[in-house]
């Protein structure tokens, strides 16, 4: 069978021959129609990703969507090594199978369920969030924060304030369901003065994509003005704008800021699915809005490289 290759750790998948896996017990073979290109899948692929086996040759992709022997459309996620979601045939538990609704296409499934899975499962499994709080979403302008925001509109968020860099992107956010925004594109005591007058009006929820300088900021603002008697949950669920951050220990001292982080290994696999079907059922009623781009697996060479933040790439065999 055809699939994307990875060969070294370092080394980007190629399109190649791959053999071709066989269904076991509690093992089921899908036909594999779409597979989203995720951050997720780059970083093990690279082998940075701290769930990386290490182990080569192996298939890119972590997740997709196609369809079992008895014709069943699915979502599937965690393939068993060494096959993996990006080529026309995948090997899958069948506990890590889940049924896709007739209202949802193959490739939009592919395209929202990680994001849409990182966002639902930080607010209700890692915050403990209620209908009525006040969310903050930071590295608001991309796939993932786009989701983020309509999803904890959907869930019932107060206010819901967004942070990013591109102004147009950020006034977009507006239309589905941001309050209010805050530019990231400004030098450190502006955007600190920003924080602290959010803050000040209360936050209850803060969803991290960027780690970085930006959430040290936030942090820092959140210990100067939460008040004493109201935690901050701050989820950490990215970190595109840096792996560590230089955090004063004061902070975690002056006030009750909840750090946490949220993926896979923090939270049980079996409540990931459960965030994942969760999603898939609000895909409709909440109108949840993914752009996508589709490409043939045999042109990954040209889009592997290059992921565009604005939009899912998803692979089709």
């Amino acid at each position: 069978m055809k699939a994307a290759i990875v060969k070294a750790a370092g080394e980007a998948p190629v399109y190649a021959d791959f053999a071709r896996p066989e269904a076991s017990s509690g093992l089921s073979v899908v036909d594999v129609t779409a597979s989203a290109l995720s951050h997720v899948t780059r970083s093990r692929a690279a082998g940075s990703h701290y769930s990386s086996s290490g182990d080569f040759p192996f298939v890119a992709g972590v997740d997709g969507t196609g369809r079992l022997s008895d014709g069943r459309r699915v979502y599937f996620f965690k393939p068993q090594a060494p096959f993996g979601a990006m080529a026309e045939h995948s090997l899958v538990a069948d506990t890590h199978c889940i049924a896709l609704p007739d209202t949802l296409d193959d490739v939009t499934a592919a395209a929202i369920a990680i994001p849409g899975m990182s966002s639902w499962a930080a607010l209700v499994e890692r915050a403990g969030f209620v209908a009525g709080e006040t969310v903050l979403i930071n590295g608001a302008t991309g796939t993932s924060g786009r989701l983020a925001v309509q999803i904890a509109k959907h869930l019932g968020a107060a206010r819901i304030i967004a942070t990013g860099r591109n102004a147009a992107s950020l006034e977009a956010l507006k239309l589905i369901g941001a309050d209010d925004t805050i530019s990231l594109d400004q030098d450190e005591a502006s955007l600190s003065r920003a924080f602290e007058a959010v803050f000040r009006d209360s936050v209850d929820v803060v969803l991290d994509y960027l780690w970085g300088a930006s959430a040290r900021s936030l942090l820092i603002a959140a210990a100067k003005a939460s008040e004493d008697d109201h935690p901050v949950r701050f989820v950490q669920i990215g970190a595109i704008s840096g792996a560590e951050i230089a955090l004063p220990a004061a902070v975690l001292r002056s006030t009750d800021i909840r750090l946490v982080g949220s993926g896979i290994g923090s939270v049980p696999l079996a409540h990931l699915f459960g965030a994942l079907k969760a999603v898939f059922d609000a895909a409709g009623p909440a109108g949840l809005q993914v752009t996508t781009q589709t490409v043939p697996l045999a042109e990954l060479g040209a889009h592997w490289g290059h992921p565009d933040s604005a939009r899912r790439t998803v692979f089709v065999p």
